[in-house]
């Protein structure tokens, strides 16, 4: 059953929204909130659920020139090799690389070596993706 709700928005926050979701391809404004708001919950379900096995995907982007850098993020997936399900390495240019993880394991160690890879000085952008199969979402 669906319920009809209503926001109020700033003209300008609106526009800039109507082109975002005409870009993606939604077919109206209430699915694209609908996906803005299952990102939360899935986001709020990943990081306090008690379930003992988690996923997450770990997307950096460094240059493989900066010093050791590459040896330092080795070592942490080195340390954590449990937690490391795969990874994917692609040379960007001649001086940037992406390498792409999928981690399995409790949340709080898969949050704890993510930010640790992301915070590595010479990493330019980071991001964590959690992964869930949305069962809880309805």
């Amino acid at each position: 059953m669906l319920e009809r709700i209503g926001i109020s928005l700033e003209r300008s926050l609106l526009e800039q929204f109507d082109e975002l979701i005409e870009r993606k391809g939604y077919v109206n404004r209430s699915e694209a909130v609908r996906d803005l708001i299952r990102d939360q919950l899935v986001q709020r379900q990943w990081s306090e659920s008690e379930r003992g096995e988690q996923v997450a995907v770990v997307a950096i982007v460094y240059d493989h020139e900066s010093s050791s850098l590459a040896q330092k993020l080795t070592h942490i997936q080195h340390e954590n090799h449990q937690a490391v399900v795969s990874a994917l390495h692609v040379h960007m240019d001649a001086h940037n690389c992406l390498e792409v993880l999928v981690l399995r394991g409790r949340a709080g160690e898969i949050l704890q070596m993510a930010d640790s890879l992301v915070a590595t000085r010479g990493v330019k952008y980071g991001k964590v993706l959690p992964a869930t199969t949305g069962e809880a979402l309805r």
